[in-house]
């Protein structure tokens, strides 16, 4: 990621940090005081920090096929994920931002959020073996 303000890095950061100590009120309440702050795009860009998170460095940009099986049947919060992340991979804010706007309208933004926190925690734990 590249020109990103460090706010919301910190912001991120913050949210990654509530994850991993397993605090999902304070997942919420970052992202709540983004949203305050920032507003909704505020909010996506948090997000799209934690998918990079997810995805990591050095992968070339083209278009990507992940894998998620099963991923028909998962939870409204799973598929989103899944879709968000792969919206990241290839380089696809204009999907990334529908899917976002969608989750919002559906009313599921708040635990496609925290589903996407403890995912890339999970990543996170994942690569640290």
């Amino acid at each position: 990621m590249t020109d990103v303000p460090q706010e919301t890095l910190d912001d991120a950061a913050a949210v990654l940090s509530s994850a991993l100590a397993g605090d999902s009120d304070g997942v919420v309440g970052t992202f709540d005081a983004v949203v305050d702050r920032s507003g909704v795009a505020g909010a996506y860009e948090v997000a799209w920090c934690l998918a990079a998170t997810m995805v990591g460095d050095g992968v070339p940009r083209g278009a990507w096929t992940l894998d998620f099986p099963g991923i028909d049947e998962a939870g409204y919060d799973a598929r989103w994920v899944a879709r968000f992340v792969s919206a990241y991979a290839n380089a696809d804010g204009d999907t990334g931002a529908a899917l976002f706007g969608a989750a919002l309208a559906d009313g599921q933004l708040p635990d496609c959020l925290l589903t996407l926190a403890g995912s890339a925690v999970a990543t996170l734990r994942h690569r640290a073996g």
